[in-house]
């Protein structure tokens, strides 16, 4: 089965640099989830580039101001699962950052919004 996040479709592509890009989330925790993904197919956050790192976290920075604008949020997680479905709870094996914008009394649930918390999942974009 090819990888779905290799070759992304052009339409699809939220916001990019020259190493990786941002799309929407399939599956998203709370309306504006993105997933910031190396083009370079690659399975593990251990696994990239100093480079590609440093191209991530920029990124992540350009994700927040579109978010700030578009969305208002009033927090974030950003995070990445790295490994199997049974241990870290990574389910596509090209590494993907998410970058999850949080809100106060909407997905945050009893225990606020954290790593640990919220409500999952919110209707796809």
């Amino acid at each position: 089965m090819p990888c779905p996040f290799c070759n992304p479709a052009p339409e699809d592509i939220v916001a990019a640099n020259d190493l990786c890009y941002a799309r929407y989330d399939i599956h998203p925790v709370s309306p504006g989830h993105l997933l910031v993904i190396p083009f370079r197919h690659v399975e593990s956050y251990f696994d990239m580039t100093d480079e590609e790192r440093t191209a991530l976290a920029r990124l992540i920075d350009d994700c927040k101001a579109l978010t700030d604008r578009d969305r208002h949020p009033d927090g974030y997680n950003i995070g990445v699962n790295v490994g199997g479905e049974a241990a870290g709870g990574q389910n596509v094996m090209h590494v993907h950052i998410h970058f999850i914008p949080r809100y106060r009394g909407g997905d945050a649930g009893e225990h606020g919004g954290g790593v640990r918390g919220g409500v999952f999942p919110c209707e796809p974009e």
